[in-house]
């Protein structure tokens, strides 16, 4: 890591702790891509505070916050008039918009609390499993500034789940764990069979409990910061987790605190880590801006006669490297061709969604139903 990176890491703290959020998020955006100094805050234009999330925009947002770990409780009190700029420029891309769900589904409103904490979540029973039971649940964690309801809009499982029998369950990260909803992929105390890692498997193995869901059938998916949560949980949680679907995130343990995280981010270190030791699905744009291409290296590290195609009528060029574990397990890395950091073939009605194929969610649902 060099000495200019750690400079501007260490600006980019002073200037949160200053209440200086806008220049802060520049400096991260200016570190990640290696473009210098960031503007002077006398000089920088202020951003939309309320950008407008399309297809057309997605890939152009910045997810600079995926890793912002310093809870309220631990920042000094800003003015007033600081924390309202920051409210406002705050994103909330849907309004409040709720997901659409077929005649009979439920969207339920919960609150997990268990032995490793306490979050809100969102389960959404289709009428298909209401009929018929359950087939399977996939547990959803969102990346960071969204909202379970958000990512289901943008991600358009509730279409998956419907037609497959799936139950799905949205946790909601609280904010005083992390002022922007992140999960706590980078943190050392919630990467093992502890914090989040845990909280996110209990609520996992209570909801499948309910819903008799078969054995081998429960899944974790995730975005950004959410699909780094999502490899991290999958890893440390095998007995709960049959695999795992990570999109635009990075490997189990690539950070163990900020600033390393930022690293993992830009691409740094990748190269010493380790393959997936479960059957999992990766998809990732080769335009990513935020967290870097060479993040998803480490799907097709350490495999068993890999191979590679490029499906087709996915609406964008995809190169696919498929192949197993050493213990066996599936695998597969989609490399999507002028894709950002969005979830591909989503809903652009919810945040970080890019309606363009591949269509994430249904090839996620297809490779987990697949496993034998």
């Amino acid at each position: 890591m060099d000495g200019d990176f750690m400079a501007a890491m260490r600006r980019t703290l002073d200037l949160t702790k200053s209440g200086d959020l806008g220049t802060a998020t520049r400096q991260i955006q200016a570190a990640l891509s290696g473009s210098g100094d960031a503007p002077h805050a006398e000089a920088a234009a202020e951003p939309d505070p309320k950008p407008k999330r399309t297809a057309a925009t997605a890939s152009r947002v910045e997810d600079a916050e995926i890793v912002d770990e310093t809870p309220p409780r631990r920042r000094a009190r800003k003015p007033l008039g600081a924390t309202l700029d920051a409210l406002r420029r705050r994103p909330r891309a849907t309004g409040g918009a709720m997901p659409e769900l077929a005649d009979g589904a439920v969207w339920d409103r919960r609150r997990h609390a268990g032995r490793f904490g306490a979050r809100d979540v969102r389960v959404h029973i289709p009428a298909s499993v209401a009929a018929e039971g359950a087939a399977g649940l996939i547990v959803m964690l969102h990346g960071c500034t969204q909202t379970p309801e958000d990512f289901a809009i943008g991600t358009a499982m509730g279409r998956q789940a419907e037609d497959h029998r799936l139950v799905v369950a949205y946790p909601a990260q609280d904010r005083s764990a992390n002022a922007q909803g992140c999960w706590a992929w980078f943190q050392p105390a919630d990467q093992g069979r502890g914090g989040e890692s845990a909280l996110i498997a209990e609520m996992a193995g209570q909801i499948a409990t309910e819903f008799a869901v078969p054995d081998g059938r429960v899944f974790v998916a995730g975005l950004s910061a959410g699909g780094a949560m999502a490899a991290v949980t999958a890893a440390a949680h095998p007995e709960v987790f049959g695999a795992a679907g990570v999109h635009s995130g990075l490997a189990p343990g690539a950070a163990r605190d900020m600033v390393s995280a930022f690293a993992a981010m830009r691409g740094d270190g990748t190269a010493a880590q380790p393959g997936p030791t479960m059957p999992m699905i990766l998809f990732h744009g080769d335009a990513d801006r935020t967290v870097a291409p060479a993040a998803a290296d480490w799907g097709t590290r350490d495999l068993d006669t890999p191979a590679t195609d490029a499906p087709a009528n996915h609406g964008r060029r995809v190169r696919r490297t498929v192949g197993r574990t050493m213990a066996g397990g599936a695998v597969e890395v989609w490399r999507i061709a002028g894709a950002g950091h969005a979830w591909s073939g989503g809903d652009p009605r919810g945040s970080y969604a890019d309606a363009a194929g591949p269509d994430a969610s249904a090839e996620m649902v297809r490779f987990f139903l697949g496993l034998s």
